[in-house]
């Protein structure tokens, strides 16, 4: 039997390992490819110009010139439980196959969507390749539990084996001259995007703690963005590291590149296994903190009106270009929350959906959590300090002047704290603090001490089961932050 197929791109923004994509193929007579604009994001979610200009971008990586083929990526705007059953009748579909979403939302929507392809006739077949592995998997492998520390957590992997290897994009039998020039864009925009492999020194050598969240050039790959819309395929990046690491001495995770897939694989078998994951109530494995509710606050931090430098600059960043580095994603984390300002972590995400690229509901919920040492990680005394942890790495404050150009004339001993210069300083470099630019929202020194003792109160009020567990992912925890450390100071 031949069949008229929908192949519906969802994140899989690729034809190179869409092994759902390959099943579409299989016996094809028409194939449909299909985006859909699910009115649920813009209505649920808060996406800034920065992603939809990223998602446009890379749906034309996915489209073809319309003068030499006569099929495109078909773009349809409604809700898929409504657009689709059309489409089956409109096209007389016969099959529709997908990759696999995790998310909450994704998993109702696509058991609401294969129940009425039954109604339709419309066989459905759904293929894992956004993760490395099968979550559900990993999950049932950890005694149906997730696993809540990243040791454990590799424990269970290493147990199953070596990811799967990625299956070879459609050839130009298998296409039949429908998707021959999409695959020839994509071809291109994959050799610009991960050419980085062939540096293999600098792949060898990576090491999360070594790089640095206030250099003027990106000091990591700079990818997520398109392993989030899977633009780039996860097992691909792993497997191709893998070619690099062979026979050489290279870093390990947690560190290495290898380490950051399996942080995000971590994040999406927790996110699939523990109830309410983005929130506080009814979280199970959060710690419930009686954080302060001040919208003034809020607002001085994501506009970047806090009056330190370091995080201004790194919301400036964000703001402009959606993308900031892992450490600065720290450093603003830890301030909003148990550092400095005490507020919900939950608002942090919200504005992180909102403006960065790279926005990840497993992934924003789960490094929030973190951050916030709400969960994962519980060494809630050991805050990032909004003047310090910038010089580490930025003495000369460069990054600084470059997103607060109003301080770009403070000599270098004041930059992170330019409410200390000299009131003549101040007029020499043209910018009064509390004029030209805020002074502080809160004294440093004082309010982090007091919202460490407020993180020690609320974990004393959790029950003796709750602190047992804290207690052994505490002792984890502090391995792999000693670690980081350690590396940090080399």
């Amino acid at each position: 039997m031949s069949h008229n197929s929908i192949h519906w791109f969802r994140k899989g923004l690729r034809l190179h390992d869409n092994p759902a994509l390959l099943a579409a193929l299989e016996d094809c007579r028409h194939i449909y490819p299909l985006f859909l604009l699910d009115p649920w994001y813009p209505n649920n979610t808060r996406i800034a110009n920065n992603r939809w200009r990223f998602l446009i971008e890379a749906l034309r990586d996915l489209d073809s010139s319309p003068k030499k083929l006569n099929s495109r990526l078909f773009v349809v705007s409604g809700p898929p439980t409504e657009v689709l059953p059309k489409l089956f009748e409109k096209w007389k579909i016969t099959r529709l196959t997908f990759e696999v979403d995790t998310e909450p939302y994704s998993q109702s929507r696509d058991k609401e969507v294969m129940k009425l392809a039954k109604e339709y006739g419309v066989e459905v077949i759904p293929k894992i390749s956004h993760t490395l592995y099968n979550i559900d998997r990993i999950i049932d492998k950890n005694n149906c539990k997730p696993p809540m520390t990243y040791v454990r957590f590799q424990s269970v992997v290493k147990a199953i084996g070596p990811p799967k290897k990625p299956v070879p994009a459609p050839t130009k039998e298998d296409l039949k001259g429908i998707f021959l020039d999409i695959m020839l864009n994509e071809k291109r925009l994959l050799l610009e995007k991960i050419d980085f492999v062939f540096l293999q020194a600098w792949v060898c050598k990576f090491e999360k703690p070594q790089t640095s969240p206030n250099s003027l050039s990106p000091s990591t790959t700079v990818l997520s963005p398109y392993v989030r819309f899977g633009c780039l395929s996860a097992r691909t990046f792993w497997w191709r590291l893998t070619d690099v690491y062979r026979g050489k001495k290279h870093s390990e995770p947690p560190v290495s590149l290898h380490g950051q897939l399996l942080w995000r694989e971590f994040f999406y078998t927790t996110a699939v296994g523990i109830p309410n994951f983005n929130r506080m109530e009814g979280n199970p494995h959060c710690v419930q903190v009686d954080w302060d509710n001040n919208p003034e606050h809020l607002a001085a931090w994501r506009e970047a009106r806090t009056g330190f430098p370091f995080i201004d600059a790194i919301m400036t960043q964000l703001r402009q270009e959606g993308w900031i580095h892992h450490l600065a994603r720290h450093a603003v984390a830890c301030f909003l929350t148990r550092g400095d300002l005490w507020i919900s972590w939950e608002e942090g995400q919200k504005v992180f959906e909102k403006l960065l690229l790279d926005a990840d509901w497993s992934l924003n919920a789960g490094n929030w959590q973190w951050l916030s040492a709400s969960a994962f990680f519980h060494q809630y005394f050991r805050v990032y300090s909004p003047i310090a942890f910038g010089k580490k790495t930025d003495k000369y404050g460069d990054y600084i002047k470059k997103y607060l150009p109003v301080l770009r004339k403070f000599p270098a001993e004041y930059i992170y704290e330019p409410w200390k210069a000299p009131l003549s300083i101040q007029e020499r470099a043209g910018c009064i603090v509390g004029k030209d630019y805020p002074r502080p929202i809160v004294e440093h020194e004082v309010v982090h001490k007091k919202n460490i003792q407020r993180m020690k109160a609320a974990y004393a009020k959790r029950s003796p089961e709750d602190n047992t567990i804290t207690k052994g992912v505490k002792r984890k925890a502090t391995s792999i932050l000693d670690m980081f450390e350690k590396k940090s100071k080399r």
